[in-house]
């Protein structure tokens, strides 16, 4: 299905009227593209789709009005990503024209929206330039505006938006994961870290959302687990180079790199590695540490008693048995394997959450 866009704009500027009916015109044979240019026409049509029907992104132009950043704000509460094209109305000179009431106001409420958006689109390099040097959002994209330059022609620019769109659709692909994708993820995991398709392990019915799993792993920097557990399942996918495939990612994002390049590697010692291993991920739980995690509670020389006395000594028991109870679910860590019998409350959800928000914008 193709992506669906919303675009969102002021019925009174005609430079954004013809803009937007550009980009309508030029991106309806690939994308499900609508437009609105009233507050009024944005409340209906969100109040009339339904959940699946809502839009991948809505793409409000410009910010001058107040109904547009209302437009961002509900989608954001609503889970729906959002892109937003300044046209020139976050200029100084255009901000020193408002009152000062008015322009604090909105500053204060600009400032907290467009940090939140996926992408900011600007028409030129002085208008990114001054963006920037605001520093709300570093996700920023200079596109030409073909209505009011030659610099670029309107399918160039249809094309640039539609990388923007795309770009935006390919980032924390494990939000918009199904169900089916997502228990497709989590046992070729466990194929890949056992090594053994008997472990528990076995072929989804329906396929799943192959791009958006692939690139999760891309992101999270397990490829290598989950490839080998695709080719031990004897899976059939796309032939996708997830490598070259851009994404948009929050301010903080690292790719995940492997355990033993933060903590030193293996010293002979199963029972210390483990401990150092729990240590790490009880700073920062990435899914990619919690698979390496696993396969070190899978060796056979690991001794539990003495496991269990180091965790006390190093005050990490409590943390331990919420972190099995995460590990069951994602890895699918057998119990006999866990040192500690999982707890499921409060902080073992904080852990489930940092997990699932690595990749939020």
């Amino acid at each position: 299905m193709p992506m669906k866009i919303l675009l969102v704009y002021p019925e009174s500027n005609q430079l954004i009227q013809q803009h937007v009916m550009m980009l309508t015109q030029g991106l309806r044979q690939s994308t499900d593209i609508s437009a609105v240019s009233t507050a009024a026409a944005f409340r209906q049509l969100m109040k009339q789709q339904e959940e699946e029907n809502q839009p991948d992104i809505i793409h409000v132009h410009g910010c001058s009005q107040f109904f547009l950043l209302r437009a961002l704000r509900t989608a954001r509460k609503a889970g729906i990503r959002t892109v937003i094209t300044l046209h020139g109305q976050l200029e100084p000179w255009v901000l020193q024209q408002q009152k000062t009431q008015e322009m604090v106001r909105r500053w204060l409420l600009l400032r907290e929206i467009i940090t939140h958006t996926y992408a900011v689109i600007t028409l030129g390099r002085l208008e990114r330039s001054n963006f920037e040097s605001l520093n709300w959002n570093r996700r920023v994209e200079e596109i030409h505006n073909a209505v009011t330059t030659n610099t670029i022609t309107p399918q160039d620019m249809c094309a640039r938006t539609f990388a923007v769109y795309q770009k935006i659709i390919d980032s924390n692909t494990i939000e918009e994961m199904d169900d089916n994708s997502i228990e497709t993820l989590t046992t070729i995991i466990k194929a890949g870290i056992t090594g053994d398709i008997r472990w528990g392990a076995k072929r989804p019915e329906i396929s799943p959302d192959w791009r958006r799993l692939l690139l999760y792993a891309e992101q999270e920097n397990i490829r290598n687990y989950v490839d080998y557990g695709i080719n031990l399942l004897g899976m059939s996918i796309p032939i996708l180079d997830t490598s070259k495939i851009n994404a948009y990612y929050p301010d903080n994002y690292i790719r995940p790199q492997p355990l033993k390049e933060i903590i030193g590697d293996y010293q002979g010692d199963e029972n210390d590695y483990i401990v150092r291993m729990i240590r790490q991920v009880s700073k920062h739980p990435l899914l990619l540490h919690l698979i390496e995690l696993t396969r070190e509670l899978y060796r056979d020389n690991v001794n539990d008693e003495r496991l269990i006395s180091m965790l006390e000594d190093k005050g990490l028991t409590a943390y331990t048995a919420r972190l099995m109870q995460v590990l069951s679910e994602v890895t699918r860590l057998d119990e006999g394997y866990m040192p500690i019998a999982p707890v499921d409350d409060k902080q073992t959800q904080r852990i489930r959450e940092l997990l699932t928000n690595h990749l939020k914008i």
